[in-house]
């Protein structure tokens, strides 16, 4: 039998977009183009165009029909929309691991979640005592979050000398970090609630559920009920990017055709041969349609949706927040110097202390378990890397503060993330290379 059969034809484009789909699911190139889109929107708003630029992401953009305006701002259709899909990939993550992944054992996933719990109160305690009394108060929100993508970018620069329990641990934590931060959004910095938004945001939801119990899966049907759903989450007066985590965490991760079941069903599927020259018999296009079918539902939605979502918004959506969202004077006219430092120092003093400290008493208490080989240096070094908060800081940044402020925090939070991304990497670099030389010969 020719083995070229074995696989799918090849086309002269295959050229160009396999090496390409190759490059995008190199890890640190989705944190490079974050990096660029950053670098992109300082260079535009220091120059003679930032006027323009800011203006931009201020142009209004919906539709209205009679009294109901679903209009809002570029940027607010970017912060409030589109990282929503940001959210939901985070919170399908969540749940895969929870489910399928590493965090299986509930004492391992302690550990992740008593690192995120110390990483959002520790430096959020250290902004409050350093702002008290000024009117950046409302910011201690700002400093709980850690920026996955930035994150596994610095893990990626290091390659295979990062131990893989190190690893899981940030990236879980990470996922458990922006959970509770969006949960904070919705608390602390959510709107007077719409009563009747909220019991239809429940009533969307709750139908969701009853779609998943009865086996509906035509994945239009559930896009159009999270479209609603969004639009009552964002009527409530509750963040509507909440309704990305919800959606998220209601998506069932168990396959719905069992590998026994995908071979038999394979097995009888079949085309007429050339020689035959004639068409598909009804039966044998039932079998195609069974098969392909089959194939798709071979993977559990959460694993098709991550699929096709993860490129999206790490080559899309967050480097278009970035745009809209780190345009900021470097030398700006009124700068809160207490705003930046207690910024600074919740990022970079109050995130790997947390982090550290809190993991600790969690592993000493019998709570969590640490995987063997990862050991404290390791945990405070990575702890260093979760000082990099730009995208959810930023995020939370544009709620919490304003205008005549917004900028200190910007600078705060970019020099906190350029600082633990430096400190970070040097760490874990060191300790890496000790250990690669204590198991040489």
């Amino acid at each position: 039998m020719n083995e070229s059969l074995g696989h799918l034809p090849k086309e002269p484009i295959d050229r160009f977009t396999k090496p390409f789909l190759r490059f995008l699911r190199i890890e640190a190139t989705a944190g490079a183009a974050l990096l660029l889109a950053i670098t992109l929107a300082l260079v535009i708003s220091n120059s003679p165009w930032a006027n323009s630029f800011h203006a931009f992401w201020l142009t209004p953009v919906g539709v209205r029909v009679g009294a109901a305006d679903f209009s809002h701002s570029l940027k607010h259709w970017i912060d409030d929309g589109l990282m929503t899909l940001f959210f939901f990939l985070v919170a399908l993550e969540l749940k895969r691991e929870i489910v399928l992944g590493e965090l299986r054992d509930p004492r391992v996933a302690a550990l992740s979640i008593a690192g995120a719990l110390g990483g959002m109160l520790v430096p959020a305690v250290i902004y409050v005592f350093l702002a008290r009394g000024s009117a950046g108060m409302a910011g201690w929100g700002t400093v709980m979050a850690t920026d996955t993508a930035f994150v596994i970018g610095c893990l990626a620069i290091l390659g295979s000398r990062v131990p893989l329990s190190l690893r899981l641990f940030l990236l879980s934590l990470a996922i458990f970090d922006d959970i509770g931060a969006i949960v904070v959004v919705a608390i602390g910095y959510g709107e007077a609630l719409n009563g009747w938004a909220v019991l239809l945001a429940g009533v969307g939801l709750t139908v969701v559920v009853g779609l998943g119990r009865i086996g509906a899966r035509n994945m239009a049907l559930y896009s159009l009920l999270g479209g609603l759903i969004w639009l009552a989450f964002d009527a409530s007066g509750i963040h509507p990017t909440l309704a990305g985590v919800a959606l998220g965490l209601l998506t069932p991760a168990h396959v719905w055709v069992s590998g026994q079941r995908l071979r038999a069903i394979l097995a009888k599927a079949s085309v007429p041969p050339a020689h035959e020259q004639r068409s598909a018999t009804a039966a044998e296009r039932e079998n195609l349609r069974r098969a392909r079918v089959a194939t798709r539902e071979a993977q559990s939605p959460i694993e098709q949706l991550e699929r096709s979502l993860h490129p999206w918004v790490a080559f899309a959506i967050l480097p278009v927040f970035a745009l809209a969202n780190a345009g900021v004077e470097i030398m700006p006219e009124n700068f809160d110097v207490s705003v930046a430092a207690a910024v600074f120092a919740g990022l970079v003093i109050g995130k790997p202390l947390g982090v550290v400290v809190v993991s600790f008493l969690a592993v000493r208490l019998g709570v969590a378990a640490k995987p063997a080989g990862l050991h404290w240096g390791l945990i405070a070094a990575g702890g260093a890397l979760t000082g990099i908060g730009f995208t959810m800081a930023v995020f939370i940044a544009e709620l919490a503060f304003d205008d005549a402020m917004l900028n200190s925090a910007k600078i705060g939070i970019l020099a906190a993330s350029i600082v633990a991304a430096a400190t970070g990497l040097l760490a874990l670099a060191w300790l890496t290379s000790r250990s690669a030389m204590r198991a040489a010969p």
